[in-house]
This record gives C-alpha cells, sequence and structure tokens, in this order.
C-alpha cells in the first residue's frame, strides 16, 4: 500500500493514512500537512486536506493539528443531505467536541443516537463507535475538534 501511496497510484483511506502515521510515530497533521519549521502555523481557507469525501457532497477537512504525543486536531465536515460516516472506536483516552454551524447533525455513540441543531455542541470520548449523518434536506456542517494522547507511543489508532 504504501508503495501505491508513494506512487499516486492509490488514494488511501484516512485508517491508512493513520496506520502509516503511527508507524512513522507522527501525527496525522504531520503526514498530510506541508512542512513547517516555525511554532505558529497558520491553514488559509482550502488549505486543509480533505481526507472524506461523502456520497452527497460531504467533506472531512483536517484543517490544523498539533504535533505528537499529544495531538489536537480541528476539522471542518460537511454532511451533504443523506451522507453519513460511521467510525470505529479510537484509541482510549481520545475525546471529541462537535459544534454545529449549520443544518442538523445526528451523532450515534455506542447506539445512543443525539440530534444537534446549528449553535448546539457536545463533547464525547472517541474511543466507542461512533456515527455522524445528516437525515436533512439540506447541506448540515460542524467543526471537530480531536484529542489523542499518546500518538506515536506504540498503540495503533483508527479514525474518520
Amino acid at each position: 500500500m504504501v508503495i501505491n501511496v508513494e506512487q499516486g497510484t492509490t488514494n488511501p483511506s484516512v485508517g491508512i493514512l493513520l496506520r502509516i502515521s503511527d508507524a512513522l510515530g507522527i501525527g496525522l497533521p504531520s503526514l498530510v500537512g506541508p512542512p513547517d519549521p516555525a511554532s505558529i502555523k497558520v491553514s488559509r481557507r482550502g488549505e486543509g486536506a480533505a481526507l472524506w469525501t461523502g456520497e452527497n457532497g460531504g467533506r472531512g477537512v483536517l484543517v490544523a493539528g498539533t504535533q505528537p504525543p499529544d495531538v489536537l486536531e480541528l476539522w471542518d465536515w460537511t454532511l451533504g443531505p443523506g451522507d453519513s460516516h460511521a467510525t470505529a472506536a479510537h484509541t482510549p483516552g481520545t475525546r471529541e467536541l462537535i459544534q454545529v454551524q449549520d443544518g442538523t447533525v445526528s451523532i450515534e455513540i455506542a447506539g445512543q443516537l443525539i440530534a444537534l441543531e446549528m449553535g448546539d455542541a457536545i463533547t464525547f470520548a472517541g474511543d466507542v463507535p461512533h456515527s455522524y449523518s445528516n437525515a436533512g434536506a439540506v447541506p448540515a456542517r460542524f467543526s471537530m475538534a480531536v484529542f489523542e494522547p499518546g500518538v506515536g507511543m506504540g498503540s495503533p489508532r483508527t479514525r474518520p
């Protein structure tokens, strides 16, 4: 798979990118973002890495992140009408924070379904199976922060 990624013959999933970043002992932002030796990093509109694309126009864009070992990622998500994204449990200790900017987003966390509307926010443990979906007729947009402690410390991860 790494050879195919290097040669540009395949589009790796977020899970594959996470396995590669774990093997290298770096965070996902370091793997997909441009190198920046400065301690201040500005991400301009449109510069984030789109790491998920939905069937109905949705996108998950990683817009910023910190370096290991305790990685904090900032995502900009859009779910088109009918889009959904499910993910397996992340590593123990992972936390997610979400705030809805537009539309309605339903989040299922370990079997519990929670509907969030514009302006609503939620914090939850990301180390259980969870999913995001938009059952509405208009696109939904939300910001998500993911805290992953101990990245590169030998425990494999799964992600969006």
